[in-house]
């Protein structure tokens, strides 16, 4: 038997030993192809600027991102309050409407009541050990989320693209999150 193969194409000849280091190299290359294949996308758009709805975004982003995946999280209308440092502090949790707050709806529409709700659930959070929103949104930051504002959101509210926090994409437009939506393995509306 020869030790010799001839190669496709040149003529030249190439012994058993670099086929075998050719095959060796090309299999580690479709591995890794198929490596990047298999990391999963998700797609959040946060559209809520409530307190309790900055959450379910920054929880699910920065958990699928300590899973490995490739995650943006598109804020558009209220949810870019969410990115934006100022108005992400003042963040209120309405009591009007949520089934789960143990007060009617009547006691729940007098002033300062969402004020208050917000409170006792800013409390339990620290209570608990919780992250914070601010702490969520550096976590998710740190862990490769990109968290996108919405250009047209910016330009409504009339926001400047300096009052998100740092490492926050501006500037995005519906178009470039469609694309990324269609890309992915799970999209969610929060």
């Amino acid at each position: 038997m020869s030790t010799d193969t001839p190669s496709a194409g040149d003529g030249d000849s190439m012994t058993e030993a670099e086929l075998q280091a050719r095959i060796e190299e090309l299999e580690e290359t479709v591995a890794d192809l198929k490596a990047d294949d298999e990391q999963k996308k998700m797609t959040i758009v946060a559209t809520q600027g409530s307190f309790d709805m900055a959450y379910p975004p920054l929880i699910l982003a920065s958990t699928a991102a300590a899973f490995g995946w490739d995650v943006v999280v598109f804020h558009t209308f209220w949810g870019l309050d969410i990115l934006h440092e100022e108005k992400s502090e003042n963040l209120q949790l309405s009591a009007v409407g949520n089934p789960n707050m143990p007060m009617p709806n009547a006691l729940a529409a007098l002033p300062g009541m969402d004020r208050m709700a917000t409170r006792m659930m800013e409390k339990r959070i620290d209570d608990n050990g919780t992250a914070t929103i601010d702490e969520l949104i550096e976590l998710s930051l740190d862990q490769g989320v990109e968290l996108q504002a919405c250009q047209m959101t910016i330009e409504l509210m009339d926001y400047d693209e300096d009052d998100f926090y740092d490492d926050v994409t501006v500037g995005v437009g519906a178009a470039t999150a469609l694309q990324h939506m269609a890309e992915s393995d799970i999209q969610l509306l929060v």
